[in-house]
């Protein structure tokens, strides 16, 4: 993610900021990926902050408050911050693909809904299973609270879960579907992960019973249930690096082997350099981590056969919209 500047001094600004210490009221534009002196504001910013610009026939509500069909039951009092970290996170990874073109001006293809619920609800407290279906994304904003996602992190032994590492995990199953039209991308999707047409429910019944170990093939233990599920955890894992070393150029963060000033991560055509920044940069963040006793930045080994993926998706994402 990049550091912003406000429009009328120029102060440094972050990607979720809505006024500028000079007192200038700021919205964050996506299609610009600029910071602008607002004039007018998303629907939803009084109620969970929302500070990106509203869009044309969109009912007051921007780019990505739009893309959400169901808000969880906000009759229980709880739910409204769950629900405003669940946007932060969906904003977040939206501002990471627009920087690639996807759900931008330029992009012509649909857009995925957004189903945010609620474990509790005014009637109780219900099961809600995060997934993609057709189009349409289901979210538990549940886990936004840290308290339950910890616990939940913990039963499942997994080393990352987070709203955004949701978010990406699942808009990765609908890019997917997206990508599937382009030619020869299934032959070499199914070179790499496998036959995506292999019964999911069974080999998910498979994986909960008896999870393997990742090994050298997969990214996660997770990624081993299924090709579908191998795709989404790679794609989840591809935006978190790519975004830790464009974060880390932005914030003037740099080694002696790069990447150098003003790097752009989401412009580099090559996958293994946009890697090996950010693995090098997550070593030395773990490194002083480790002063404060604060968990590893990136806990995951990226061996050839998983850097093989990456690079696949890489080209995919990053050539979706050039001609």
């Amino acid at each position: 993610m990049q550091v912003f500047n406000c429009p009328a001094c120029q102060t440094p600004l972050w990607f979720d900021n809505d006024r500028c210490t000079c007192g200038q009221e700021v919205g964050f534009d996506p299609q610009a990926q600029v910071m602008v002196a607002v004039t007018a504001r998303c629907a939803n910013h009084p109620a969970i902050g929302c500070n990106w610009l509203p869009e044309p026939e969109a009912d007051g509500l921007c780019r990505s408050c739009a893309m959400t069909e169901t808000v969880p039951d906000l009759r229980e009092a709880d739910n409204l911050p769950l629900w405003a970290r669940t946007e932060a996170a969906k904003r977040w990874m939206l501002a990471n693909l627009a920087r690639w073109g996807w759900f931008t001006d330029t992009d012509p293809g649909p857009r995925p809904v957004f189903r945010l619920l609620s474990e509790d609800t005014a009637q109780g407290e219900q099961q809600v299973t995060m997934g993609h279906a057709q189009g349409v994304i289901t979210i538990n904003v549940s886990e936004a609270d840290e308290a339950t996602r910890a616990e939940r992190q913990d039963d499942l032994g997994e080393l990352y879960r987070t709203m955004l590492g949701h978010m990406r995990h699942e808009c990765a199953h609908f890019l997917f579907e997206r990508l599937t039209v382009r030619p020869a991308f299934l032959a070499r999707f199914r070179s790499l992960f496998g036959d995506e047409r292999a019964d999911y429910a069974k080999a998910l019944e498979r994986h909960y019973a008896a999870p393997r170990d990742p090994g050298e093939t997969h990214i996660t233990p997770y990624a081993t249930a299924h090709p579908h599920e191998d795709w989404a955890e790679t794609v989840a894992h591809l935006l978190h690096l790519v975004d830790i070393a464009d974060s880390a150029a932005a914030a003037g963060l740099a080694l002696l082997e790069g990447p150098p000033p003003g790097y752009d991560a989401y412009a580099d055509a090559d996958a293994d350099r946009v890697l090996n920044h950010a693995v090098r940069l997550s070593l030395a963040v773990t490194h002083v981590n480790r002063a404060l006793e604060l968990p590893d930045l990136y806990p995951f080994v990226l061996t050839p056969s998983v850097r093989g993926k990456l690079g696949f998706a890489h080209d995919q994402l990053r050539a979706a919209f050039r001609t």
